[in-house]
């Protein structure tokens, strides 16, 4: 036989036998003899199934078939009666009407609510009411806490969290993309829109505010706020986690194996990997300004109110009389020999005026802008601007060197200005473009070095207008950025938004027809560049030091006082108010009601131009260090070809994974789904379509899902009621009356609960679990949206996290808000969610994984949370005096949505007479108690009955 495979697998040469000997594994005579006969058949290749793309199957048709409601059903029934299997009767109406509203909307029906669908839904012959359990779901599907319930979900995979991670793990603002996620199921977003605008909606025609704000599901991944990291290497980092999330998300690939080397199993090479990063990495990170008309209406109300106390500010100026009184009290206080030789301000206004003006005009300079005619740095992107200033754009490196070159320089320049300018297009609006160390918008100018002709002109000093160290007590200045020393500098830290100056004075004038260089180094321990700045010339004076003034009042300065205009005189007037020291108390009021309140900065996504686009290399090893081949945008060959005629964008590459020719990405939504509702999804591995991933227990149903999805206009409110309609999703959770268990193997080795031979029982997720015993307590706040809440836990949870952060529970509503609310600290999760087995946001997560522990049930019955509710539905059953009979009903209902057996009620009974004997007995109880210990007995016997049914296996399951 001529085949190589069968020659190597029988050869005994070590350098030739495969698997070679050192791989430690071999094949069993049987496994050879498999090979050699597939080898004769033709050794036919079949692609594997996930990668072949699905076509609508016919769903099996049986005229016996009087179980089946839908095609999902004829699916299910036709596997087992292959099994030699039965699908289970339907579940009572009771427990279905339970099951569904936890499975839609996350919450059990209130009694009432339950009552009223029992009777809507119970027909006169005892039966189901098919119409009114149709209007049901509808009802549920429309409700708001359905986008929270599923909001929620999505939230996994989106590795939401309310703060950056790592060591510092500082706050951020993601919570408006959280609203837009709930939002966009609650309108039923076709799902491919819905994947558009979070991959690309910037990139949008005309993309509005919800469209940028969906980006953020791509700004959720960490970022590191350490001052001695290195900003690329870990935006390299988040860059991977990117790739990563994207193939869990929407492919159900494990593509972050091919971060180092091709992948082992799967159809996806090293350079594949880079080639989906490179559709990814051509995007900036900037913080969107979310616009809030109650905030805008706000600011102009302060500004007119600064306005009238500007006209009024005059008004406050100290008349002589005040002053000599001033002077005098002085004078008592200070002995002769302790004053000092000051000359006394003048005795009006006008002529404070008059000489401030006076002063100003010897120091008032005439800037001519220079405008450089190169500019290049080590990585940023320097573009000059209309007004002559650079901006900055693009990375930033913890250690960034501006070099500028100027051919036109005045003749004669004796003094260099240099603005850090704000801009609003900068973290924090500038000037600078930290973002790092919890800082938005600072800089940090280590040296500046002048060189005409290629020989270091001398400065002879420096001055700023404003200066301050973000970092302790050291100096910072303008004249230590021409001091050699590149560990000190210049920095305006803690003021964002604001413009402040440095003046240079040349030791010398310079030449004209020179070139003239300028070269700027930043860094301290973290990225610290200019985001914007502008450098301007002057000749004459050197005399001159920084000044703050913007450039009209510079201009009204240099112009003679006979030539000012009234309002021009006024205009500097009015400066000169808002700067006397003697006004400093009521100019503080006009300057603080004339700053801009902060507004919402939300991280999203913006693609970079086009003249400056990011390049993507493969990194030998996956190591940010080892940059190799430049890598172009592509997409996976084993997948759907990327289409000829379409830009290799971020756009277009979503519009690839949600496009109908995609083999996964249909199969993976609705798997994904179909897990939620039966615990298990028909591919067990919802994270691994690939070869190493579990096969579908039912292969066509999954294709019908998934065709019938994308038919559906990719509606995932349409998928959800297909399922809910089902008669397999309305079965039993009994086990069958053969006594297998949900374990028991069958004919193909999948258990009953695969092949949905009934429904299987699946714990309530952490959130769902909160939800439900609020709700039970009618103490649940429906209210939605807005920023995060915090609900009790146990003292010292988040004080192990970096700064020892206090928690701060809510108050009034907010602190019995639904769990999707609840803030989300990556280094600090919210424990009794963590108990339960949620995410921590640090990581992309399609499958949480299910654990039984102690600490839940110690977390049931003590966390103050739990407590809190438990005490709060004891009081809600001891309001009225009603029997205790009567009470435990009540608590049923509102804890299960069912009545209690007899036995249920007979142990109950026993419960409440022990719990007031004991609390009795502990309290010393009188004879005859007093009614208002009586009721406190009461309140605290119930409370401890509700602890007991919040910790009910029940209560926690979904039956």
């Amino acid at each position: 036989m001529q085949s190589e495979v069968v020659r190597r697998i029988l050869s005994d040469d070590p350098d030739e036998q495969m698997p070679p000997r050192s791989s430690n594994k071999s094949l069993s005579d049987d496994q050879k003899q498999l090979l050699i006969r597939w080898v004769e058949s033709g050794a036919k290749y079949e692609q594997h199934w996930s990668f072949v793309p699905p076509v609508l199957p016919e769903a099996p048709k049986d005229a016996s078939d009087q179980w089946s409601r839908n095609e999902i059903d004829r699916f299910i029934v036709a596997r087992l009666v292959e099994e030699g299997l039965s699908p289970s009767p339907a579940t009572d109406t009771r427990t279905l009407i339970r099951r569904v509203f936890l499975d839609l909307v996350g919450l059990q029906p209130s009694p009432e609510e339950a009552d009223q669908w029992l009777a809507r839904l119970t027909a006169s012959d005892g039966q189901l009411n098919e119409a009114a359990y149709v209007e049901l779901v509808d009802h549920l599907l429309s409700l708001p806490q359905y986008g929270e319930r599923w909001g929620r979900r999505w939230l996994d995979l989106a590795r939401y969290a309310d703060t950056n991670g790592y060591e510092k793990d500082r706050d951020r603002t993601m919570w408006p993309y959280r609203d837009w996620v709930i939002r966009a199921l609650n309108s039923d977003m076709p799902f491919d829109q819905f994947t558009i605008e979070q991959v690309a909606g910037d990139m949008l025609p005309n993309s509005t505010i919800d469209q940028r704000i969906a980006t953020g599901f791509h700004r959720n991944t960490m970022l590191n706020e350490e001052g001695g990291i290195d900003p690329l290497e870990f935006r390299f980092y988040a860059m991977t986690d990117r790739v990563a999330t994207t193939g869990t998300t929407w492919l159900g690939l494990t593509t972050g194996c091919c971060q180092c080397h091709t992948h082992k199993y799967d159809p996806i090479t090293h350079h594949e990997y880079y080639g989906l990063m490179a559709f990814l990495n051509n995007a900036d990170e900037p913080d969107l300004n979310l616009p809030d008309p109650a905030t805008e209406k706000r600011y102009q109300k302060n500004r007119t109110e600064a306005d009238r106390l500007l006209a009024e500010l005059s008004q406050h100026w100290p008349d002589a009389k005040e002053r000599e009184d001033e002077d005098e009290a002085a004078d008592q206080k200070t002995t002769q020999s302790e004053k000092a030789p000051e000359e006394k301000p003048p005795a009006s206004l006008d002529a404070a005026f008059a000489n401030w003006l006076a002063t100003e005009r010897r120091l008032a300079v005439d800037w001519q802008v220079i405008v450089p005619t190169s500019l290049t740095s080590n990585l940023p992107h320097l573009t000059v601007q209309d007004d002559g200033s650079i901006f900055a754009s693009g990375d930033t490196t913890k250690f960034d060197t501006y070099e500028l070159g100027f051919k036109d320089v005045p003749a004669g320049t004796t003094t260099i200005r240099l603005e850090a300018l704000p801009d609003e297009r900068l973290p924090a609006h500038g000037p600078g473009s930290t973002y790092y160390e919890g800082r938005k918008g600072d800089f940090f100018l280590n040296e500046i070095v002048v060189t005409l002709d290629g020989r270091r002109v001398t400065i002879k000093s420096a001055s700023h207008s404003y200066a301050k160290n973000q970092f302790g007590s050291n100096p910072v200045s303008a004249a230590l950025t021409i001091d050699g020393d590149y560990q000190t500098g210049w920095s305006a830290a803690s003021r964002p938004g604001e413009r402040s100056v440095a003046v240079y004075i040349l030791d010398a004038p310079l030449p004209a027809g020179r070139q003239l260089d300028v070269t700027m180094t930043f860094g301290r321990h973290f990225a610290s560049s200019f985001g914007r700045f502008r450098l301007s010339a002057s000749s004459g004076s050197t005399n001159i030091v920084a000044r703050e003034w913007s450039s009209e009042i510079e201009r009204l300065l240099r112009i003679d006082d006979e030539l000012l205009a009234d309002e021009q005189r006024q205009r500097l007037r009015n400066e000169f108010l808002l700067n006397a020291p003697q006004l400093t108390e009521h100019a503080k009021k006009i300057h603080d009601l004339r700053l801009r309140p902060a507004s919402l900065e939300v991280p999203v996504l913006t693609e970079r131009p086009a003249e400056n686009p990011r390049p993507t290399f493969l990194h030998n090893r996956g190591e940010y260090l080892q940059p190799k081949d430049r890598i172009d945008a592509r997409v996976p060959e084993a997948l759907h070809p990327f289409p000829a005629d379409a830009p290799k964008n971020r756009l277009e590459f979503a519009r690839w994974l949600v496009s109908e020719d995609n083999p996964l990405t249909a199969r993976v939504v609705a798997n994904r789904h179909w897990a939620a509702f039966f615990g298990t999804g028909l591919v067990k591995t919802l994270d691994d379509f690939g070869m190493q991933g579990e096969s579908p227990s039912h292969p066509k149903l999954l294709d019908w899902l998934a065709v019938s999805l994308m038919d559906d206009d990719w509606s995932i409110k349409s998928l959800h009621r297909k399922i809910v309609l089902s008669s397999t999703y309305r079965q039993s959770s009994n086990h069958s009356k053969s006594g297998s268990t949900s374990n028991s193997p069958t004919k193909s080795g999948l258990s009953e609960a695969q092949l949905l031979a009934r429904f299987p029982r699946t714990r309530l997720e952490a959130e769902v679990i909160r939800d439900v015993v609020l709700k039970s307590t009618g103490l649940l706040s429906l209210k939605q949206g807005g920023p995060p809440v915090r609900p009790p836990q146990p003292d010292g949870i988040s004080e192990a996290s970096f700064g020892r952060p206090k928690w701060q529970a809510s108050k009034g509503e907010d602190r019995y808000r639904r769990s999707v609310y609840i803030y989300q600290k990556r280094t600090a999760p919210f424990a009794m969610l963590t108990t339960f087995d949620a995410p921590s946001g640090e990581a992309c997560i399609a499958r949480r994984d299910v654990s039984n522990t102690a600490l839940q049930a110690l977390t049931l019955l003590n966390d103050e949370m739990f407590l809190e509710a438990a005490r709060a539905l004891g009081k809600l059953l001891t309001e009225s005096d009603e029997a205790d009979r009567s009470r435990i009903q009540i608590a049923f209902a509102r804890v299960l949505t069912r009545p209690p057996s007899e036995t249920e009620v007979t142990r109950l009974l026993t419960f409440v007479a022990n719990q007031r004997s004991v609390i009795n007995n502990e309290r010393g109880a009188e004879t005859e108690p007093k009614p208002a210990n009586e009721h406190a007995v009461e309140i605290d016997v119930w409370t401890n009955v509700a602890r007991a049914l919040f910790s009910l296996d029940e209560t926690l399951t979904k039956n």
